[in-house]
């Protein structure tokens, strides 16, 4: 599960890297358009020929009001909570959500498990100093590690068109009970479920719900357990049937991400700064003509959820610090086919991408050892999913493998 970036909000200009100021369109301001920022008056004329044209998309949708469903469908009981919102690409929320599923007393929870508050992480401790962890430390990551990639392994294997996101929290629930573990992201700042599930457009922090998955969807399953006083978490992204693996934007933006988690992996040792893993993540990216998700990063994770030091993973970033033996953190790029600027549902959790293209990202819980690094959420030969091939295309009658999606 991603922590927030303390990123600023970024230029809206195409060819600008800087960060916002507080300069808004005006014609967005009136249409309703309300995160369109830029840098300064030049770079807001410099880039208005290409600007304006979200000015008509988004009065044609408020001239035809797109169709949807805000009371219960009579038929699924189901509806669209936010039938007001303009959502950015074809996914919608369906609701309602099943009730809070409940973990047993017996069960060791987290600090924030009653009140929604994770205090521990609020604490000056919490936000800016990065443990070492000793033997026992070490051994107890490892053992939530081996939980955790075994839950997500049990939810990879019940991923298929036709179930529902909310399923798959079940799955996960049930899961980690077994396992004597508190799933981490259950009211963790309150969020309401055991997991999140980010299908398509959805970056991260997806809430598992009644919409079903189709053929030819990626998913995001991200997986924290909390057993033995830490916290292990790992996340994946799947193909959902067999039109998803023969979709050569899926499969490009999807295995874009899987390489560009491997490759900065390769660099974490005593002594790697952890500003360089964002370098060598955007030069991987966009060799595969993607973008890199900024507003999210990598994070410390030990007996807090959520801690220092923050991992970015976008390149000339000005992260602090380099890797220590003993330290424990996560890498977790998130990678996109279009823009990296991002929009948040009215949830309040569910990020999507500005331009509705898909996403995806991959997660693991990495500890530094003296020679280098051990993958403690690393796959086993038996997992599901794994790499797959960009598909081959019939060009002109000829049969050749689809490069960078082109």
């Amino acid at each position: 599960m991603g922590s927030e970036s303390p990123a600023k909000r970024k230029c809206m200009g195409a060819d600008c890297e800087n960060d916002a100021g507080t300069l808004q369109c005006p014609t967005c301001l009136k249409l309703g358009m309300k995160d369109s920022y830029f840098c300064s008056q030049d770079c807001f004329k410099r880039n208005w020929s290409t600007h304006k044209s979200v000015h008509k998309g988004n009065f044609l949708r408020n001239l035809i009001p797109p169709k949807v469903v805000s009371e219960p469908d009579p038929v699924t009981g189901t509806h669209n909570p936010f039938p007001a919102f303009s959502f950015t690409g074809p996914l919608r929320p369906v609701y309602p959500l099943s009730a809070r599923r409940e973990v047993p007393t017996s069960i060791k929870h987290p600090d924030y498990a009653k009140d929604g508050t994770p205090h521990s992480e609020l604490t000056f401790k919490g936000r800016t100093q990065i443990d070492i962890l000793d033997k026992k430390g070490q051994a107890g990551m490892r053992k939530v590690c081996r939980l955790g990639r075994e839950v997500l392994d049990i939810a990879a294997a019940a991923l298929k068109p036709g179930v529902t996101t909310d399923y798959i929290d079940e799955i996960v629930h049930k899961a980690c009970l077994e396992r004597n573990s508190y799933p981490s992201p259950l009211n963790y700042n309150h969020f309401p479920k055991s997991v999140c599930t980010s299908p398509n457009e959805v970056i991260c922090h997806g809430i598992p719900d009644q919409r079903v998955l189709l053929d030819g969807d990626i998913v995001n399953i991200d997986v924290t357990l909390y057993h033995g006083g830490y916290h292990g978490d790992l996340n994946e992204t799947y193909y959902v049937g067999d039109k998803a693996k023969a979709d050569p934007e899926s499969v490009r933006v999807v295995e874009a991400a899987r390489e560009c988690l491997d490759e900065a992996i390769k660099l974490v040792k005593p002594g790697a700064l952890f500003r360089e893993y964002g370098n060598v993540i955007e030069k991987h990216a966009k060799s595969k003509g993607c973008s890199v998700i900024k507003a999210y990063c990598g994070h410390g994770i030990n007996s807090l959820f959520h801690c220092a030091p923050n991992i970015p993973h976008y390149a000339k970033n000005k992260a602090v610090g380099a890797a220590k033996e003993g330290m424990c953190f996560t890498i977790e790029p998130m990678i996109a086919l279009g823009t990296h600027r991002d929009r948040t549902w009215p949830d309040n959790w569910t990020s999507v991408t500005q331009d509705g293209k898909r996403t995806a990202q991959f997660e693991h819980t990495l500890l530094v050892t003296a020679d280098g690094v051990e993958i403690l959420t690393a796959r086993l030969p038996e997992s599901p999913g794994g790499p797959e091939s960009m598909p081959v295309v019939e060009t002109n009658g000829e049969e050749k493998p689809e490069v960078n999606g082109h």
